[in-house]
């Protein structure tokens, strides 16, 4: 794993009306990470991700991506939310080069460009047909697609499989840790899922409290891509167990 930090967050608090929803909470990211972000419900996690991603000014604290600081300016980086948003009415190559054409690219140049990752993503083939033709594993992969062509440094993955049966999970999780080992794209995401956590995570940060903060890392130190038998190991119980004690 590359240890250079490719963002940071420093001591961001943030509160609505006048209650703080997150307070101090300080993390980072190394290039090609995959970093997981686990806590119950109304932590504020997501309100997290809105600071990160700039669609909120924190009231404390500054983010720092590859050393610049970015806090309150949105557009430096990729945000997929749970539903994969994906234009009923558009085919799934308009779909994914998207944020090739709001960045200004030409709809010609944004096309090939996404053209050229389809297979790549599991996705040969769908490029002309609409998102109603694709099962739910097959949309998020395109969601995910979409997201690496808005920016392919840091993503922020708002809970991006939980809205998968347990069988498409398990395939997805698959694809997805073989996909990240060639685009090493560095990501956070966020789950209510301990085990997926364990699976996919290089390390996971843990939340919990009102106001949210974090309480508690954890590295996993079994290398990537991990296996579904990996699962079913001792190294993995005792992941899990830790993470237990951690979140009580």
């Amino acid at each position: 794993m590359e240890s250079s930090v490719v963002l940071k967050a420093e001591h961001i608090t943030h509160r609505y009306e006048k209650n703080n929803i997150i307070e101090d909470i300080s993390l980072y990211l190394n290039q090609g990470e995959i970093v997981g972000l686990l806590g119950v419900s109304g932590v504020g996690k997501t309100t997290l991700f809105h600071v990160l991603s700039g669609l909120l000014t924190p009231i404390q604290g500054q983010i720092l991506l590859e050393g610049q600081d970015i806090t309150g300016t949105s557009g430096h980086i990729s945000y997929m939310l749970q539903k994969d948003l994906l234009l009923p009415y558009a085919t799934i190559l308009d779909n994914i080069s998207m944020p090739r054409r709001l960045k200004g690219i030409s709809k010609k140049e944004a096309r090939k460009e996404a053209e050229a990752l389809l297979e790549e993503f599991g996705l040969a083939g769908c490029g002309g047909k609409y998102p109603s033709q694709l099962s739910g594993g097959m949309r998020q992969r395109a969601a995910l697609m979409r997201t690496y062509l808005f920016s392919g440094r840091v993503a922020l993955l708002d809970e991006p499989f939980s809205a998968l049966d347990a069988i498409t999970k398990g395939e997805i999780h698959q694809w997805y840790l073989n996909v990240m080992e060639n685009i090493r794209l560095s990501t956070i995401f966020i789950t209510h899922d301990i085990d997926e956590a364990i699976l996919l995570s290089d390390r996971i940060y843990m939340m919990s409290g009102k106001p949210g903060h974090i309480t508690a890392e954890l590295a996993i130190k079994r290398p990537r891509p991990r296996g579904r038998e990996y699962v079913l190991t001792g190294e993995f119980l005792e992941y899990k167990r830790k993470i237990l004690e951690m979140l009580k």
